[in-house]
């Protein structure tokens, strides 16, 4: 029995099923989430399943929480999707369900879960979503508004097909969610649009890069810049492709000032591999984006330190 069989075997086994996705939320996360919650909602009404996690941060157009209590967690079913290991899984009330399916597309350094899904092949959890559904279609439905969810969350993680984990399947999953009747122009202008603030913030950006001769790149939001801006944390994750539309530039740290003193670090690349990078620093992620913490502007040096060793010994 293949895991995705399992996986069915699991779903169909339990009245209740919670679904989580991780902090912070990308479309994928709550792509991933949503459209799963959809498919199994359309497939069994008779069950009761619910979305949970923390906010939005502004992608309430694609999917709002539900509201839970522990006791809903009585004798559920688990299933976190877009989440690499278990600290970061959003609703830290999903430990008190009797059991925990992992659905997950990054590398699988942290395992968890009495089950585990996890495809690093795969452009995103929302791809692996539309597979699990495409291999079980005789048994599953899928909805206008679960397509609309996968589709945002693979446009999202492809950087809307830009970036090299856009394969042939994934354009082939992407045609086959275009099939359905959602308004795909829509969801794109709400996808790229930001708000007034991000956009002053994104000339902020722009003209304070640091970029060596070697196109290794950083930017620091200060507090200070952040308070000036009106911006928030959870609202900058808009800015994190701006680097790597400037020619030149292979890699890039984006180091985001946190309330408690240590920096929120975003990496990217266009080539060097950059998760190594991440996991010295207490994270991790794929090899071309990851992200990681920095307790303090030292450590901030240090990690764009080694973003340029990379990228130097990549030339």
């Amino acid at each position: 029995m293949d895991v995705t069989t399992e996986i069915l075997e699991k779903i169909k086994a339990y009245q209740k099923i919670m679904i989580h996705r991780h902090q912070s939320p990308d479309p994928d996360a709550l792509g991933s989430q949503g459209g799963l919650a959809a498919i199994l909602k359309a497939t069994y009404p008779e069950k009761e399943i619910y979305v949970v996690g923390g906010p939005v941060n502004g992608l309430d157009y694609l999917l709002t929480m539900d509201e839970v209590t522990d006791e809903m967690y009585q004798g559920a079913l688990v299933i976190s999707t877009d989440t690499a290991n278990e600290p970061r899984i959003s609703g830290k009330q999903y430990s008190l369900g009797e059991m925990i399916i992992k659905i997950d597309h990054h590398p699988n350094d942290e395992p968890y879960g009495d089950l585990s899904w996890v495809n690093t092949e795969a452009s995103s959890t929302s791809e692996m979503v539309y597979d699990f559904f495409d291999l079980h279609q005789d048994e599953l439905t899928m909805t206008d508004e679960a397509a609309r969810l996968l589709y945002a969350g693979i446009v999202g993680d492809t950087g809307r097909f830009m970036y090299p984990v856009t394969t042939s399947h994934t354009l082939w999953v992407a045609s086959k969610l275009r099939e359905y009747p959602f308004d795909a122009a829509k969801l794109n202008r709400q996808m790229d649009e930001v708000s007034e603030k991000i956009a002053r913030l994104s000339g902020y950006v722009t003209e304070n890069i640091q970029v060596d001769e070697n196109g290794a790149a950083m930017v620091l939001l200060t507090q200070e810049v952040l308070e000036k801006f009106g911006v928030e944390d959870a609202e900058t994750p808009a800015i994190i492709p701006i680097p790597g539309k400037i020619r030149g530039i292979k890699a890039w740290g984006i180091f985001v000032a946190q309330p408690e003193g240590f920096y929120r670090v975003r990496l990217r690349s266009k080539g060097p591999v950059i998760n190594t990078v991440a996991k010295r620093h207490h994270g991790g992620g794929h090899p071309l984006a990851s992200g990681a913490n920095a307790k303090d502007l030292e450590e901030v040096k240090e990690i764009y330190q080694e973003i340029q060793a990379i990228v130097k010994e990549k030339n």
